[in-house]
């Protein structure tokens, strides 16, 4: 288990069902920050809107601007203090399964060497994001993944906060943009913290996209030069880019709706069953509701189809 990725906002009602699971406001602080802010600002370096966020907001729990890896972490300490860690298996993944007259299901799985098993069980989650082997399976006629033209690049430079020091800020035209914000509390020797950022081009994709990955590293350099004339006197975009010890690339993507999320003792959940565009934090966040919706029907109705069916419909009302 490694920290992968850059960073994520975990957004009040997400924060809400883990503080519910005891994951803590100092266990996020140990991860991130809480967000002050968010900030839409032109290409002339003046504020469009402003508007606070979390706690300033409002809201009874705060917003959190965390480095993913770092949370996923935390939360598989977590997982492996609560139920062991003979529960977690490293390097698997799901490619198929088969339901059984018993009313069980039987996954077939894959190793990261190429060898392959198979493991039985009484339900089947299907939590393996927007490209799930588990909703090709259940919806083998869907559409392919759209790509709305957006290209997305992502990094982290350590850099001043701006702002509140815990601002979410959007830079630019719905055609070229950055947004930006830390994902770590200030280092008390520099005053530079974590800065999470995006640098998105919307581009000509009546091609499709050519690449043959949806996420890739790639150089600096590779898409750079779309900003070098980002400079204000408050930020330089070019300096904070070049700044990043590496980048990924990743269109914008979506799915189309499907029918159903659920096949017996099969169900769907977060991008495997209703794909987000990464803007707002709404996937990540949406994935943790689901997760504390299905673990609540299963309070209820135990580890059965019932609360699948009773978790699918309560997440479809909400979405």
């Amino acid at each position: 288990m490694r920290p992968l990725g850059v960073g994520i906002n975990l957004q009040p009602n997400a924060v809400r069902e883990l503080c519910d699971l005891d994951i803590t406001e100092e266990d996020l602080d140990r991860v991130g920050l809480p967000a002050k802010e968010w900030a839409l600002v032109g290409l002339n370096g003046n504020d469009i809107y402003a508007e606070p966020r979390g706690r300033l907001a409002g809201y009874r729990w705060p917003q959190y601007a965390v480095h993913r890896g770092q949370f996923h972490m935390r939360l598989h300490e977590k997982l492996v203090h609560r139920i062991g860690p003979d529960a977690i298996r490293l390097g698997h993944r799901v490619t198929g399964y088969r339901k059984n007259p018993d009313g069980s299901v039987r996954a077939y799985v894959e190793t990261a060497d190429g060898s392959t098993s198979e493991a039985t069980g009484r339900l089947l989650i299907g939590a393996d994001g927007i490209h799930s082997a588990v909703r090709a399976q259940m919806h083998p006629a869907q559409p392919p993944i759209h790509w709305g033209g957006a290209v997305m690049w992502r990094g982290t430079s350590w850099a001043r906060p701006i702002r509140t020091g815990a601002s979410f800020v959007g830079l630019g035209t719905h055609r070229q943009r950055m947004v930006f914000y830390p994902i770590s509390r200030p280092d008390p020797r520099t005053g530079h913290s974590m800065i999470n950022w995006i640098a998105e081009v919307t581009m000509d994709n009546d091609g499709g996209w050519q690449q043959s990955n949806w996420f890739r590293q790639v150089g600096i350099g590779d898409f750079a030069h779309h900003f070098d004339d980002w400079i204000w006197d408050w930020l330089d975009v070019p300096a904070l880019i070049r700044q990043a010890d590496s980048a990924f690339e990743n269109p914008m993507i979506d799915r189309d709706p499907v029918p159903s999320w659920r096949d017996g003792p099969v169900a769907l959940l977060g991008d495997a069953a209703h794909a987000m565009y990464p803007t707002g934090s709404n996937g990540g966040s949406q994935a943790i509701v689901d997760a504390r919706v299905l673990g609540a029907a299963m309070v209820e109705h135990g580890v059965t189809q019932e609360a699948l069916e009773a978790s699918t419909a309560v997440v479809r009302a909400g979405v």
